[in-house]
Formats: C-alpha cells, structure tokens, sequence
C-alpha cells in the first residue's frame, strides 16, 4: 500500500458491492451480487437495504437534485429507476428499439437530465455500446462503438467529452460531445496494460482516477495524460477487486471505492476536492 495516502474502511458487511455514489446530503449508496441496493449513513456508522431488484447490480448514479437513482442489473437486463426517498423501485429501459441491453453496465448523468448507459456488449468480444435517454424520453444508440467492454464512464467538466472506460483495452477511451449533443470524435485517452480496468471519476483539478478489477490498484491520470500508480494493495485486502468509485465527504475530498471482491467501502482520505457533478450541488 501506498503509506502516504489513508484509506479506512466506511461499511462493512455488504454483499460484494460494485457500484458507489453519494447523495446530496452525504450519504452513500451502493448495490450488491443479489439486486440489493444500499443506503450508507454519510459517516458510515450504519447501512440499510432500501430495495433490492433480485437481480446483479452494476453501475448506480443519481439524477441532477437526486431526485432518483438509475441503477443498471446485469441479472435482469434493465435500467431501474429508485426514488431515494420512498424506495420506489420501477423498470426505466430495457434498452432502445435499435439496441436492447445484453449488459447495462453504468449510467451518467449530464447537467440536463440526459442519461448515458454503457452497454458492455458481451465477455471476450468487442461491442460496447453507448445509449442516450433523453429527459423526454426518447432512447437512441448514442455511440456504436464497437467498445472493449464498455464500462464506467464520467463526464469532464463542462461537458465537452464522455470518457469510457473499455476493460479489455484496456484503458478508457473519450468522445466528444457536440453542441446538439451528438457523439462526435472518438481518441484513446489513456492505455493501462496488464490491468483490468472498471471505474473512474474526476477531481475539480481534471485529474482522472481509474479504479482497476485486476491488479487491486488505483491509478491517476493527470490532464497531460501522465499516468500515477495512487494505491497498490498487491495483498487484497484493503482494496479488493476495486470497482466504482465516488467523491464525497463534508469537503467532497474524500474518495468511496466498491469491493466487488470482498464486502466493504472504503474511504480514501484524498484531500483533493472532486469534481461536483450534477447530483452534488448541495453537499
């Protein structure tokens, strides 16, 4: 491990969590093997299970004002749509009619309610895909790919490019995003050989962190492209095959990262401000 950086465990008990995001009053979320779905208390004294879909969930993120959570099954081939503060669970999208998703993997929200879902496509073949929901309910394939396993995603600040990470690049790849929303330039951003990578998220400075399944490590992409080794837990226990990871804490300095092999959320004490996105005006 990494001594200069401080990671501390947030929850334990979980039910090998993939996914992470934070609500705008702190608390953290997460999802587990068997279509549970978890609320955190934002100092991590307690957990509860809200809802659970009985099916695997994958990627969760809230909504601009959290007025709901999208949470993508793999199990049930869907996007659910929560209400975080009845635990209403509701089908969202099985797909569009050009595409029906085989493996939702992750949502993003921009700043005008639209929602992006990566689609995996399948294990061992190339044909990620990127869908689009627009706040009026029109479903498009946004991008066609065909992506290496596409999985998480971000959006940079401003909004000028959806990056992607592709697993079996592996790496995470970026797409610029038109001024009436198209899906324009695609460019590798950066490549991670010998790794597995699955989440990421930014820092208010462009820094990208990239989470990686295999080995249990976390990388930062500076906005040069100069790739950092953060943390290297060669022994897995503290990071165990880490997936999404979130911004949040009282400073939004703090950084949450899911354990699909194990059954926690860490805490990284980072000290670096993240990127405020839609769903976090007022923490």
């Amino acid at each position: 491990m990494n001594e200069t950086i401080k990671i501390s465990l947030f929850a334990n008990g979980l039910d090998h969590p993939e996914c992470v995001a934070v609500h705008k009053d702190g608390s953290v979320w997460a999802g587990g093997e068997a279509g549970q779905i978890y609320r955190i208390a934002a100092d991590g004294t307690a957990w509860e299970e809200v809802a659970a879909t009985g099916g695997f969930i994958l990627g969760i993120s809230f909504s601009p004002g959290c007025e709901w959570l999208a949470v993508c099954d793999s199990a049930a081939k869907c996007v659910w749509k929560l209400d975080p503060e009845t635990f209403v669970l509701e089908l969202f999208s099985k797909g569009c009619n050009a595409h029906q998703f085989n493996i939702p993997n992750y949502p993003v929200f921009d700043s005008q309610g639209n929602l992006y879902v990566s689609e995996s496509g399948a294990f061992n073949e190339v044909k990620g895909k990127i869908l689009k929901f627009s706040t009026d309910a029109r479903a498009e394939v946004w991008h066609e790919g065909p992506f290496r396993f596409a999985n998480g995603m971000a959006l940079d600040k401003g909004e000028r490019h959806l990056y992607v990470v592709c697993s079996w690049l592996p790496g995470v790849e970026r797409i610029s995003i038109g001024e009436d929303g198209s899906a324009g330039e695609r460019e590798v951003y950066c490549t991670l050989p010998r790794t597995v990578p699955d989440g990421i998220a930014f820092d208010d400075e462009g820094n990208l962190y990239v989470t990686c399944y295999t080995p249990n490590a976390i990388y930062k992409i500076s906005p040069n492209r100069v790739c950092t080794l953060l943390v290297d837990d060669w022994e897995a226990h503290t990071l165990a095959n880490p997936t999404n990871i979130a911004f949040g804490g009282k400073n939004m300095d703090q950084l949450f990262t899911a354990n699909l092999g194990r059954w926690h959320i860490n805490k990284i004490d980072l000290g670096i401000k993240g990127l405020t996105l839609v769903s976090h005006q007022n923490i």
